[in-house]
Formats: structure tokens, sequence, C-alpha cells
């Protein structure tokens, strides 16, 4: 028992120095749709790890679910998502719509919400939840500032990711960055959509801001609903009144005669 206890604790502390080192190979890859953002991405977000996205101030919380939402797309694509967020959370930003989700293009039968009484039960939860290779991926949403998140809690999410392959999208919110092993880390904020009638496409302002094997970088993204993907922000371009044929643009207008008399 011992050995077998020493063999997993040695296995498990390669692994560690492999990914603090950059030197850890992760080759399964998916790709968001955005050119510019995959090709920095080397071909998509990375499988099996965790990646952090962080609200840009509690505004703008909406943006940063809606893009975790289709990250947990892309990577989830037909299996089960795991959503897990502490009671805090929903009484602050309300409880997630499955309406909403497939607005966005998400199957909600395959969609599974956990509610934790705190932060530290959330990550417990996660941990757990990322040994199950059935998921697709795993999300875990956190509210304001928190201890539970550190160094040895992220490397724990980091390690259990890698084993089974599930990967691990952490959503902050009204909280600031802070050391982490996450393969990437991203500050969101909504961006203009354009001048559309009706429900239009959503567009988010996206900043890599932390990249384990490459540059960072900033792009406008838009979420195609039907395609479930990201993409370039379409241009919509408003239709102008055609001229009129039967009299000039500019029509004389003459004064009345006065009559003498």
């Amino acid at each position: 028992m011992n050995g077998a206890r020493q063999d997993t604790l040695a296995r498990l502390q390669g692994a560690i120095d492999r990914l603090e080192s950059g030197t850890a190979e992760i080759v399964r890859r998916a790709p968001l749709g955005h050119a510019e953002a995959d090709a920095t991405l080397q071909g998509g977000l990375a499988l099996g790890a965790l990646h952090e996205v962080f609200a840009d101030g509690g505004r703008h919380s909406a943006a940063a679910t809606g893009f975790v939402a289709g990250l947990a797309r892309r990577l989830a694509e037909q299996r089960f998502l795991l959503w897990i967020r502490p009671d805090f959370s929903a009484r602050e930003n309300g409880d997630l719509a499955m309406e909403g989700f497939a607005e966005l293009g998400l199957d909600p039968r395959r969609i599974v919400l956990v509610r934790a009484p705190d932060a530290d039960r959330a990550l417990r939860a996660a941990a757990d939840a990322l040994a199950c290779n059935g998921l697709g991926a795993v999300v875990t949403e956190l509210w304001g500032e928190t201890r539970a998140f550190d160094l040895v809690a992220s490397r724990k999410l980091t390690l259990a990711s890698m084993q089974s392959g599930v990967t691990a999208l952490m959503l902050r919110i009204s909280a600031m960055p802070q050391a982490s092993t996450a393969e990437t880390r991203w500050v969101v904020r909504a961006a203009h959509s354009p001048p559309v009638e009706g429900w239009g496409a959503p567009v988010l302002e996206t900043s890599l801001i932390r990249n384990r094997h490459g540059p960072t970088g900033r792009w406008i993204m838009e979420w195609n609903c039907d395609a479930c993907r990201f993409r370039e922000p379409q241009t919509h371009p408003r239709p102008m009144a055609a001229a009129v044929v039967d009299r000039s643009y500019r029509t004389e207008v003459a004064a009345p005669e006065r009559l003498a008399g």
C-alpha cells in the first residue's frame, strides 16, 4: 500500500515539475472558430487543462458567463457539461436560465448545475468532477476574492484535468487574477453589437492575458449561435432610402406673384 502511494506521489510530483517547467505536452486542442485567436493558441484551446476567465468588473459578468458558455460548448461538444456555482454567486448574479443556454446553441439536457454552499466546497466538487472522464468540461464559477482558490487549489484542478482529459474552466467574477497553474487566462467585457433589428449575435471584447505556450492577444469576437463557434463580427449595413426619380433632389419653390390693382 505504501509503495503504491509513493508511486502515485512520485507521478504527481513529476507532473507538477513538467507543468511548472513548461514541458508538459498538451497536443489535443479545440478550435474556437476565430482564426486569429486559434492561430495564437496554436490551433485552439488546450484540452485537459485549466483555463481562467475573468469578468472585467462586475457589470461584465454576463459577457464573461456567455464567453465561458461558448468555450464549454466548443470543448464539450455532445458530452455532458457540469456547471458548479456557490449559493452566493446565484444570489448576486441570478440563476442561470436554460432558455438562455438554448438560445446560445447549447443543449440544456446536457447541462448539469451544481449548487455549493461556499467556494471551498465548490472547488472540492470541481476536483471530484474532473476525475470523471465521461464529462466534456467542468465550469466552476466563483464570485469575489476568495482564499480557497490559491496556487495549491489550482494545481489540484490542473492535475485532475490532465489525468482525466476533462477541461476545467474557472469563471471569476469581481476578482483579480493571481498566481495559478492555468494554461490560459482571459479578461472579457461586452462589446458593441451591430445595429440590427431584434435579437443579435453576442459580441465580446476578449483579452488573452496569459498563454503558457505562446503569445497573448486581444480580439473582438462574435458568437455564432447557429454554428456554435466564435468568429469575426459580421457587418450588417443598414439599407438606405432610394432616391426619388420623378423630381429633382432640390425642389424650387416659386414665390406667388403679386397682382397690381
